[in-house]
């Protein structure tokens, strides 16, 4: 096939596009979709942040991961099935467009899921997104002969799944069964949603784009990390606007920005589109490591809001919290970022003790805020995670070859 897919027409016939093409990209329409989920991640990190203020941060963490995993999971099932079958036509934007419509329903059940367990909103949101991209799969059933039986089983899965977050929502919660009803009932759907696209493709891989999956993969990084940019200058004007303390501000808004940085930088030393085209098989593990890669992110913004508040005196949060809830999250990128690409780059596996020993040296900082304060050590992990960087940098030079 062809780089580019003709003009705009009323109505395609939806075939599977080709996993060579070349000049691949992402469409207008797919950075369009993906804004829908700067709201919701801005609710999350907002709901997270209010609960590590007041001191909730530990137990609100299970909250966090299952209201992370909805908005993860509908991107990614959006993503993928349009590098395979995008065929930029009315029916397809139309369909885009109900789905996004439940990714902004998802958002406004976030605060109920989150401060009370109330997951009407969020399945509501959901069903309408599962709703469109099952059409999306019947079509692609319908009118490309050559992966209808894998087009079929995922249109089957994602509604028989479905109908179990449906059912979830009328089992009665009560304090005796709290435990299987939210929690093991979360676990037991969130593994099927995964396991679906296995068996799915046990017929046949679906012809997504290696390059345009890294280069979407890579957007929505850009778009986490946006948040965390976002977070740290609304808490930086709120905190200024209400005190005087510019000092400890300036030092928490510097290093937090060249945290963000290093933190992009080392998102975009890892080849993935070159290691999804030599091991598609790998594609799996890639791209389900990313919860815990996009999570961290998500964290993050969260954490710099507590800390920007810390240091403007809006917070009575202890130090060593508030720099724990940044800490940890970019440890867990660290590690987690490395994982996600051992099984499509053959060299991650020598990068990983350094990026083990980083995080474990940023996990160790925030116990020096008595001996040093809230601001130096936030600089301070800016910095391990600057020279995180520059050793990785230097490692891939070496492998490569290059004189360093």
């Amino acid at each position: 096939m062809s780089g580019t897919l003709p003009r705009f027409s009323v109505r395609t016939r939806m075939r599977g596009r080709g996993s060579d093409e070349a000049f691949r990209v992402s469409s207008p329409l797919e950075a369009l979709f993906d804004l829908t989920f700067v709201v919701a991640i801005a609710q999350l990190a907002d709901q997270l942040g209010t609960k590590i203020e007041h001191g909730f941060g530990v137990p609100s963490l299970v909250s966090f991961l299952m209201v992370f995993f909805a908005i993860w999971w509908a991107w990614i099932n959006f993503t993928w099935f349009s590098s395979a079958y995008d065929t930029d036509d009315v029916p397809y934007r139309l369909l885009t467009l109900v789905q996004m419509a439940g990714v902004l329903v998802l958002a406004a059940g976030i605060p109920a899921a989150f401060q009370h367990e109330n997951f009407f909103g969020m399945t509501l949101g959901y069903l309408i997104m599962r709703l469109a991209l099952v059409a999306q799969w019947i079509r692609a059933a319908i009118e490309d002969p050559d992966g209808r039986t894998t087009a079929i089983r995922y249109a089957a899965g994602v509604t028989i799944v479905q109908l179990g977050w449906l059912a979830r929502l009328f089992i009665p919660v009560t304090p005796s069964n709290t435990w299987w009803t939210v929690y093991v009932a979360f676990i037991a759907l969130a593994a099927l949603e995964m396991i679906v696209p296995y068996w799915a493709e046990r017929t046949g891989f679906t012809g997504w784009h290696p390059h345009h999956i890294a280069e979407r993969y890579g957007l929505f990084a850009i778009i986490l990390l946006g948040e965390t940019i976002a977070a740290l200058a609304s808490g930086l004007g709120e905190v200024i606007n209400a005190g005087d303390r510019i000092g400890p501000l300036v030092t928490v808004g510097c290093g937090a920005l060249v945290l963000i940085f290093a933190l992009w930088w080392l998102y975009f030393l890892q080849p993935s589109g070159e290691g999804l085209e030599a091991n598609r098989e790998g594609a799996f593990f890639w791209g389900y490591a990313h919860y815990f890669v996009f999570g961290s992110l998500a964290a993050l913004g969260a954490g710099l809001e507590v800390v920007v508040n810390s240091a403007g005196g809006k917070s009575h949060v202890p130090d060593e919290t508030a720099l724990y809830a940044i800490a940890i999250p970019v440890a867990v990128y660290l590690v987690f970022l490395m994982v996600a690409h051992l099984r499509i780059v053959a060299r991650t596996i020598v990068h990983l003790p350094v990026k083990v020993a980083g995080a474990v040296v940023i996990l160790l900082l925030p116990l020096a805020a008595g001996a040093f304060g809230l601001p130096v050590v936030v600089v301070l992990i800016a910095v391990a995670a600057a020279v995180v960087v520059a050793v990785s940098i230097a490692v891939g030079r070496r492998e490569a070859g290059e004189p360093q």
